[in-house]
């Protein structure tokens, strides 16, 4: 077979530098198309960005190249480095170390997505970390929950 046939799904989430709420409404209108023309810029499409003011969802469909390590390693800095050089944050702005990057199968994409749209209702009953660590168990990462930094 001469060619490569990929459908690569990832449901990605990431926070800011210690989880402040730097992401207002005003931020967010400029950011989320910001993040979904970084990752255009590596062959991809994100299919819903939504999140809270310290954290960010995004449903993806990725190329198998490059790496979601590298896309997310890009996507984080050119992200915070437009944040600071256009001033779009009271503060120096940061994202913290680490992300969660989950495979969605093709069948389960609209209900990512539906849930990536529904963040502000999610968060009424529970927190970030509760959010993950939810998340990490149903995709079956192995994690402990004292050096969970989300």
């Amino acid at each position: 077979m001469p060619r490569t046939y990929t459908q690569l799904y990832y449901h990605l989430v990431f926070a800011t530098k210690l989880r402040h709420p730097y992401i207002t409404a005003e931020l967010q209108s400029d950011l989320y198309p910001f993040l979904g023309g970084a990752i255009r810029n590596h062959g991809g499409s994100a299919l819903a960005i939504n999140g809270m003011p310290e954290h960010v969802h995004i449903l993806a469909r990725l190329r198998a190249q490059p790496s979601v390590a590298e896309i997310m390693k890009s996507i984080k800095g050119s992200s915070s480095n437009w944040i600071n050089d256009t001033r779009r944050a009271d503060e120096h702005f940061g994202w913290q170390e680490g992300y969660g990057a989950f495979t969605v199968s093709a069948s389960e994409v609209d209900r990512v997505r539906r849930y990536i749209e529904n963040q502000q209702a999610h968060h009424q009953r529970m927190t970030l970390r509760e959010e993950m660590i939810g998340l990490l168990r149903k995709h079956g990462v192995d994690f402990r929950e004292s050096t969970l930094d989300f």
